[in-house]
């Protein structure tokens, strides 16, 4: 193709110089003579040899079928939202309001020299201080030091279950003031037709040593039908510990030289404001092996119950419920030798009350 370009243009080149040589002879006559002999210019060029087409001998591969060919388009489906008016966006509750500034505590001073300098009770600058001091300790016994006294039913029940049929009882009371008080307690068991199984009473001094804790010392009697009736010394705290739980711990050492403790939690659920749900918890533990009450060393038994009670008054509330305990170790082995059951549940119903 070049070559044939390069021919083509190499022509119109000579038939150029040929008309414009006529035209000059017929407007400017001249002697004839032979024409000079036009040079080619691409004369001894060398054309280069054509480019091999790259694609030759391929051959073009059919068009690829359309695979949604013969597809139908489903039909746009309806904008769920269409209609639809959008709600107006609600006023800002804090529009126009302004923020106060921090609260800042102004700092805290300890009261001034001059406030601590004078007598402990002012009445004593103008009054005879022996008087006032007459005065202030009976306002101190009428209103801050004045004894009170008061009595708590905690457990007065009949229960049924394993074994024979019993009744148990827990009552305690103190007189005294706020720091200073005097306890009695008293606990036990009874048969409705055998009378009083088991009891102990208990005489003790208490002094508060902390909001809502007491530490107690004094006397305790037992008594029993089954076993000797000891007396022991018993050193007690009582109170109130996280999450409203009321906790008394008590050792006891005998007049024998027996050394037992027993552990006790209780905690009032309220369901409303008159029905309360009750659970509780015990444990004993002693020191020794004491086979005339059938205690064994370690840990000898744990009791546990739940009980369901209706305040009728604040004073006075009915409750049913149910008590599981079980013995172990030694004190196991005495039961169960003795045709008692090393484990019993038992239903319960009974009343709790205080004056």
């Amino acid at each position: 193709m070049i070559r044939a370009a390069l021919i083509a243009t190499h022509m119109l080149l000579v038939a150029g110089m040929a008309s414009a040589q006529d035209s000059h002879a017929h407007h400017h006559p001249q002697p004839q003579q032979a024409p000079a002999k036009v040079t080619d210019p691409h004369a001894g060029h060398t054309m280069p040899a054509l480019t091999a087409d790259p694609h030759a001998g391929h051959t073009i591969p059919a068009p690829t079928a359309d695979p949604h060919a013969g597809h139908t388009m489903p039909a746009p489906t309806a904008d769920p939202h269409a209609e639809h008016t959008m709600p107006a966006p609600a006023a800002d509750p804090h529009a126009g309001h302004v923020m106060s500034a921090p609260r800042v505590d102004p700092p805290v001073a300890g009261p001034s020299a001059a406030a601590l300098s004078g007598p402990a009770h002012a009445a004593d600058l103008y009054f005879n201080p022996a008087d006032m001091a007459k005065s202030r300790a009976v306002i101190a016994h009428e209103n801050g030091a004045m004894p009170t006294t008061a009595l708590f039913i905690d457990k007065l029940e009949y229960s049924a279950g394993d074994g024979p049929d019993h009744g148990a009882w827990e009552v305690q009371g103190w007189t005294g003031g706020d720091i200073n008080r005097l306890w009695l307690k008293t606990d036990g068991e009874f048969d409705l037709n055998d009378g009083v199984e088991a009891a102990g009473v208990e005489l003790l001094y208490s002094r508060a040593v902390a909001p809502f804790w007491d530490v107690q010392a004094g006397l305790r009697q037992d008594y029993s039908r089954d076993s000797s009736d000891p007396t022991s010394l018993v050193l007690a705290v009582q109170g109130l510990a996280p999450y409203w739980w009321e906790t008394s711990a008590s050792v006891y050492v005998s007049t024998k030289g027996d050394v037992t403790a027993e552990l006790e939690a209780e905690y009032d659920q309220r369901i409303t404001q008159k029905l309360i749900v009750q659970p509780v918890i015990g444990v004993s533990l002693s020191a020794q092996d004491i086979p005339e009450r059938q205690i064994g060393s370690g840990l000898s038994s744990i009791e546990a119950g739940l009980r369901l009670r209706y305040e009728i008054r604040k004073e006075f509330a009915p409750y049913v419920g149910v008590d599981w305990s079980r013995a172990f170790g030694q004190t196991r082995d005495w039961r169960e030798a003795s045709g008692s059951d090393a484990s019993e549940t038992r239903f319960v119903v009974g009343i709790k009350a205080w004056l």
